[in-house]
């Protein structure tokens, strides 16, 4: 019995020590505390908190207003990250991909924001 407890024991130790090493390397706002950034990473790290920001809607309790209206800022996010790899990227498939992503995610802006116009705010 004394060997199941040390064997849980340690096995919690790891889960938790693990956990916070996740935690640590997955916190959304840490990147302020890293050294000097490279220009991409700012474009990317804007980009992202720009999303994020505007993700946060008012919700209007009609699922298919709220989907819309969240979906516009993740698409944008997805323009904007696309974006940066166009200036600061390097690699000819990622690039071409990225501006698939653009002509895409535009496009799907354009349908959501007509949806959205149609959709009704309660």
């Amino acid at each position: 019995m004394r060997r199941s407890f040390i064997v849980a024991a340690a096995f919690a130790g790891l889960v938790a020590g693990g956990s916070g090493y996740v935690l640590a390397q997955s916190a959304p706002h840490g990147h302020g505390t890293q050294p000097a950034q490279s220009a991409s990473t700012q474009a990317f790290i804007a980009a992202n908190d720009r999303m994020h920001r505007d993700m946060a809607i008012q919700y209007s309790g009609n699922a298919d207003r709220d989907f819309v209206a969240g979906m516009i800022p993740h698409h944008q996010g997805a323009i904007d990250m696309a974006r940066a790899v166009l200036q600061y990227g390097h690699d000819p498939e990622v690039k071409a991909m990225a501006q698939a992503i653009i002509a895409a995610q535009e496009k799907e802006i354009t349908e959501m924001r007509a949806m959205l116009a149609r959709l009704p705010a309660h």
